[in-house]
């Protein structure tokens, strides 16, 4: 469940910064099928390549105190969304701001929409 939750609340994301007044520097999606390809791609990549990319630019990322995965996740924003037909990413540094924006929106929408945590007592250690 947990997962089909984190699915939606990208969808919803993506949806966001694709109908967006503005359109985050041309970031843009001809509909909502377009979106939703986008947040299973997004999911894919980052359950599966972000990993691998954080593991192999670990001191790139302690070098530049935390800054470093802003730029993984624009990576992973540019170069996965840019091959979808109907969705518009027109660089990287759009892509870096979009990938800021759905990260914050999909924070904000995780601390609304929060899963009923376990019931079970949990067990005290002395």
């Amino acid at each position: 469940m947990h997962l089909l939750t984190r699915f939606i609340i990208n969808a919803l994301a993506v949806l966001a910064i694709s109908y967006w007044p503005w359109h985050i520097m041309g970031i843009h999606s001809d509909g909502w099928l377009p979106a939703v390809e986008a947040a299973i791609v997004l999911g894919i990549a980052n359950a599966i390549i972000r990993p691998i990319l954080m593991v192999l630019s670990c001191p790139l990322i302690i070098l530049t105190l935390g800054i470093g995965t802003l730029f993984i996740n624009a990576l992973i924003f540019y170069y996965g969304l840019r091959w979808i037909p109907g969705f518009t990413v027109p660089g990287f540094w759009p892509a870096f701001w979009g990938a800021l924006v759905v990260t914050i929106i999909s924070w904000i929408l995780s601390l609304i929409i929060r899963e009923p945590e376990d019931r079970t007592p949990r067990q005290q250690t002395a």
